[in-house]
């Protein structure tokens, strides 16, 4: 077992708080000393309540996937004798609304793009067991209800 900590941190920086008039920017600050500027996201909350240049819970969702599946992959590939030389993902994250009319990131799509380095390369079937297995493996994957679909673009 492992133990996970981030904290969150706001304060209100206007007198309009009950009018819904006041920024949403706050921090995060994960137990490892990073602090990431964060937000509401632009969609949700209109700009100047929200910041496009901060990371927005959505946007961390996305990413977190994404993370997941890569790191599950790199260690899968390495496992099997596959030297990545980059790993790079486009992911994209949908948010549409259930059958209660809620908003939800239903669906995460990830696109990697992998560059394989040495002298063995995986059969496109190979990889396509790499991305299902990562896919298996990952944590976070494991932890939600969204869909996540991978669309890798072998190099």
């Amino acid at each position: 077992m492992s133990e996970h900590k981030a904290t969150i941190s706001w304060k209100r920086t206007s007198d309009e708080f009950l009018k819904g008039k006041y920024s949403r920017e706050h921090t995060w600050t994960f137990d490892g000393g990073s602090v990431v500027q964060a937000s509401s996201s632009p969609s949700v909350v209109p700009i100047p309540y929200s910041n496009p240049a901060n990371v927005d819970p959505e946007e961390a969702y996305v990413a977190s996937l994404s993370s997941c599946h890569m790191l599950t992959f790199l260690y899968l590939a390495g496992r099997g004798g596959f030297q990545i030389d980059s790993y790079d993902d486009a992911a994209v994250g949908l948010i549409t609304k259930d059958e209660r009319k809620i908003p939800w990131v239903s669906t995460v799509t990830l696109n990697p793009r992998i560059v394989y380095g040495g002298d063995k390369r995986p059969t496109p079937a190979q990889e396509e067991q790499l991305h299902h297995q990562s896919h298996e493996q990952c944590f976070i994957a494991n932890s939600v209800k969204t869909a996540v679909v991978v669309k890798p673009s072998m190099t």
